[in-house]
């Protein structure tokens, strides 16, 4: 974990223009819905190989594109890997079958096929979804993230992938952060 003195004095280091940001997560959210994919690093590193709202490279889960322009030009793997899609907990049942939580990315679960071609670019070809259950206890900053853009769009769900490139491990560093950033052409 990182406080924002540390964050300023790298982005000073390799002399990257910041300001701060009052409401980070309504700006991210008017980059999503602007069709931007963004590098989101914030809290504590998640432990394991999933990206968890700490380590992420986030898009909007609406456009059925952004799953082959995050493979092809950000993460450099095939056209079939999927993405998961990080979900409100209150909203689960509305967008998946047998409901359970999977806070942790564990359970591809049946995407309700009324829901499917709202979120394209996380729902697999066989119609699941790997998801993961956001709440509010469990990450605030992350889950008030994808509040803002439900309220925004109506969608409960943000694209979510690991903030790396294949084959490395999720950045953990400040610097690795911004080195992966420069890397994956976000």
């Amino acid at each position: 974990s990182f406080n924002n003195d540390e964050i300023i004095k790298e982005l000073n280091k390799f002399k990257i223009k910041n300001e701060y940001l009052k409401n980070v997560e309504d700006e991210a959210t008017n980059s999503i819905i602007n069709g931007k994919i963004i590098a989101w690093f914030q809290g504590q590193l998640e432990f394991g190989d999933r990206a968890l709202g700490n380590r992420s490279i986030l898009a909007d889960p609406r456009d059925k594109n952004i799953k082959d322009k995050i493979n092809k030009s950000i993460k450099y793997r095939e056209a079939f890997r999927p993405f998961a899609p990080a979900i409100l907990e209150e909203k689960v049942s509305e967008y998946f079958e047998d409901v359970q939580t999977s806070y942790f990315m564990e359970r591809a679960l049946m995407i309700k096929k009324s829901k499917r071609k709202l979120i394209p670019s996380v729902t697999h070809v066989d119609g699941t979804g790997r998801l993961q259950t956001i709440s509010k206890k469990r990450n605030t900053k992350f889950y008030n993230l994808v509040k803002t853009f439900h309220l925004k769009t109506g969608i409960p769900i943000l694209l979510n992938t690991s903030f790396n490139v294949q084959g490395e491990p999720l950045v953990c560093t400040i610097s690795d952060a911004i080195k992966n950033f420069y890397l994956s052409g976000l």
